[in-house]
């Protein structure tokens, strides 16, 4: 199991009830949590005070969780959570586009939310071997980055590098490109790689990966206006190509 000690989470939604029953839940985890009704106080306490990860409303007013994640994203790649409406799809597959990490519809679970962020921190730990964990320990020290052509991943240090640049991605899309960039050629199937970005027992619908692949896509494409590394193969999945 994850240890939550010392991980902060940010929980910004305008209905005080969802903000309190949440807090509750997640401090009886060991969570700390800072909450804020509303995007600007968010945003502010945010980049001023980075917490380990952040659970956004979309739906709130002024600032809502679309915006206030656009904003976080230019200084910052903190994990986010987004809470849609129930049912949804184009709130889910605009903040995935955006640089969420993950989405819940409401009315959630608790249980699934706790679950979900406990996935997503193990994920970042293990990636900046930062020690949270129970599971990090001297061998990420041993872990050797991954050279593909043009692509360098260090998977200790958190490091995405194209052609000599940096890429910065979420701890979401560092897991799926490093499952395809692993073996160059294999193709993953949608599910294979729900898998690995979604390592426990919760359900994440297989449009999830379209999403976060396209955000991948666009990021690198930011430094290299010709890359297509990663392949699609209609109705099978994706693959890093070969060089």
């Amino acid at each position: 199991m994850t240890s939550s000690t010392n991980h902060v989470i940010a929980l910004v939604d305008d209905d005080r009830n969802i903000l309190t029953s949440v807090s509750i839940a997640l401090q009886a985890e060991g969570f700390i949590t800072r909450v804020y009704t509303d995007g600007a106080s968010a945003l502010k306490a945010i980049l001023d005070d980075p917490p380990d990860l952040g659970v956004f409303d979309i739906k709130m007013p002024q600032m809502d969780g679309m915006e206030l994640l656009r904003r976080v994203r230019e200084q910052s790649a903190m994990p986010v959570i987004f809470l849609t409406s129930k049912d949804d799809e184009l709130d889910e597959a605009l903040g995935l586009a955006m640089g969420a990490d993950d989405y819940i519809a409401k009315p959630f679970s608790q249980r699934l939310l706790i679950a979900r962020i406990r996935a997503i921190l193990r994920r970042q730990d293990l990636a900046a071997g930062n020690g949270k964990t129970e599971t990090v320990g001297d061998k990420d020290e041993d872990v050797q980055p991954i050279e593909r052509g043009r692509l360098v991943m260090d998977p200790a240090r958190h490091k995405v590098r194209w052609d000599g640049k940096d890429v910065t991605l979420t701890v979401t899309e560092f897991m799926i490109l490093e499952a395809l960039a692993h073996r160059p050629g294999v193709v993953k199937s949608r599910n294979q790689l729900l898998d690995v970005a979604y390592q426990d027992d919760v359900y994440v619908d297989d449009r999830t990966i379209d999403s976060h692949i396209k955000r991948i896509r666009r990021k690198f494409r930011g430094v290299d206006g010709e890359f297509d590394a990663i392949e699609t193969l209609y109705g099978v999945g994706y693959r890093f190509g070969e060089e």
